[in-house]
Parts: structure tokens; sequence; C-alpha cells
């Protein structure tokens, strides 16, 4: 058998490459847009996205447009990024450099930062860039619970993935516009006011693109920051598109590698699969879930989600000591958790 990409992610790494030559011609820069990165005390997996952007985005009419348009979701995809840049991270003790992807994407461990439990800042940057700082959060090698939630209608109402409805809220809609699921702030708050210094994730079929937008919506509605787990959509070097579940299985399964003391609560909602994927990963991990809460969608939601009024179960069997929690937002989350938790 060839070992060689796809012919779509061959294809595509084709035209970015052209794109960026026409581009860097015109006198565009590299630029880096940082993630937020997670680790612990010997490591930090940092990552982020070289692109480029014009000359004029770095004037002030230029960064007046750029906040302007931004707030409209077709903004988020137009983007040219970086084939193979070199970068350099700072972060703690620690300097490192490396490659981007085929996708201007940096996913980098960092080992022997020297950095202390508790959010921390490192940097990175190219030679033609800005220097960029993001924040890591250090989660102490002593920590044993954690939050893995999922975004698209658990904390964030979308209706996805029906596609006209996905590319209308994704792409059209202001981000004013967006609505947070009721009480689930809250609810991540009691959690981690009992569980100070707890990993906290945040796991979605979403694009990178959509980071900027989802860290601003989680700000506005007080969501506890964490690193954001999200995903490149186009072809791979298999095939068309990437696989939302085998993307949360694989992140979950990453998860449990980087924290092995560390028990989750994986918290999302019946509209996609988010049932079956905890499932399958409780009963492989039992020893790594605390829990499973899943937010439940109206019949309304469900049509918009799927096209039917039926929840999407869980078919995986779970281990008789982990429990499935479910309620229609974040205040019953909150309630039916409480006493199981020990935060009563």
């Amino acid at each position: 058998m060839s070992n060689r990409p796809f012919i779509a992610a061959r294809l595509e790494l084709f035209l970015d490459k052209r794109l960026e030559q026409v581009f860097r011609a015109l006198g565009w820069r590299e630029r880096v847009i940082p993630y937020t990165a997670y680790g612990d005390e010997s490591f930090a997996r940092v990552l982020g996205r070289i692109v480029l952007s014009p000359a004029f985005a770095d004037t002030q009419l230029g960064r007046a447009t750029e906040e302007f348009l931004r707030r409209r979701g077709w903004r988020n995809f137009i983007t040219a990024p970086c084939v193979h840049a070199r970068y350099t991270i700072r972060l703690g003790d620690a300097e490192v450099t490396g490659t981007t992807d085929r996708g201007g994407y940096i996913d980098h461990r960092v080992r022997h930062h020297g950095l202390a439990a508790g959010w921390q800042v490192g940097s990175v940057q190219t030679e033609q860039s800005e220097r960029e700082s993001f924040g890591v959060q250090v989660v102490s090698s002593h920590a044993t619970f954690g939050l893995v939630s999922d975004i698209d209608d658990t904390i964030l109402s979308t209706m996805l993935p029906r596609p006209f409805i996905a590319a209308w809220n994704s792409f059209f809609r202001t981000e004013a516009a967006r609505q947070a699921i009721p009480g689930m702030a809250d609810f991540y708050d009691d959690l981690l006011g009992r569980h100070p210094g707890a990993a906290v994730m945040y796991l979605s079929t979403g694009a990178w693109n959509t980071h900027g937008f989802l860290k601003r919506f989680m700000r506005r509605h007080r969501y506890p920051e964490g690193a954001m787990l999200l995903t490149d959509w186009g072809p791979t070097n298999t095939g068309w598109f990437r696989s939302g579940q085998e993307h949360k299985r694989n992140a979950l399964l990453q998860l449990s590698v980087d924290f092995p003391g560390i028990q989750w609560l994986l918290v999302g909602d019946d509209g996609q699969h988010d049932l079956n994927v905890y499932s399958e990963f409780a009963a492989a991990n039992p020893d790594k879930v605390v829990a499973i809460a899943i937010r439940e969608l109206t019949p309304a939601e469900q049509i918009l989600a799927h096209g039917t009024t039926e929840p999407l179960a869980g078919d995986e069997p779970l281990p008789r000591d982990i429990p499935v929690f479910k309620a229609p937002d974040g205040r019953g989350l909150r309630r039916v958790t409480r006493e199981f938790l020990g935060l009563s």
C-alpha cells in the first residue's frame, strides 16, 4: 500500500503553498495566533497557528476593521496558513523551536519548563512576526479531579450539526447573538470551587478557526478558563473529512496519558454522540472517570441537531460504579450532581 497522503490532502497542501507564495509576494506578513496551552510541572502542550496577514492589518484602521469583521463568524474562516513555518516558543526555563504542519498549526510539547502549578504565561514568535503571549494551565501533579466539557449545545447553543443551521450560526450570526446554556457557568464554578486547581478542558468537534470567538464567548458568560481541544475541518491523510467522534476519542485518550492521576467529570449533551464516546472511554478506563453529566436537549433542539425528536442514546455499556446524570440545563445538572460529588 502507498504511504502517500490522501489526494485531497495533497491538493490542499498544493493550493495552500501556492496561495502563500502569492500573499508573501503581496507583502503579507507572518502572524501567530496562540491558543490556550495545558500541562503539568514536567511538560506543557503548546497550541497555535501561524497565518499570513496584510501589512494593512497592523495599522490602527486595520486593527479596527479586523475587530469589526471578526464579530461576524465568516471572518474566522478566511485565513492564509503558513505551511511548515519555523517558530520559537519561550516558556519558563525552556526555549524550543519547531515547524508548523501543512495547515499552519503548532502542536508542540515543551519539557523541563520549570514552572509551578497555576496559570502561567509563555510566548511564541517567528522570525518575521511579533511575539505573541499565551496562557498555560499548569496542573499540579497531585491533582485528582478534572473537568472535560463539550461546547456545542452543552455550554453554547449552536443547533449543530445540521449543515445549513451550522453554516448560518458559524458564518453569519454576530457573536453577541450566540446564547449560553442557562446555569452551566454556575455549575462549573460550583464544581471548581470544591476542586481548586482542577484541570479544565473544552473538547469539541468545532474548528480551530472559532477559537478566538469561543474564548471571548466564555469570558463574556463567565465560564472558567481552560484549554480548548478543537479540530481542523477538511481533508486528512486518509480521507476527505475528519471524524468528530474519532477526534474526541483521541483527545480523551491523550488526556488520560497526560494526567494519569486525574479522574474526569465528562460533560456533554444528547444531541450528538457525546454519551457514546464518553461511555466507550469510561468502559475502557473506569479508573479515569468519576461521572458523566449529559445536558438533555428539547425536542425542537433534537430535530435541529439530527433530524428526530429522540436523543442519541449511548450504546456502550457503562461500568456499574460510574453514574450518568441528566438534566435540561446547568441548574438541573448542578442539583443532581451535588450530593454525589460532595457539593452539598
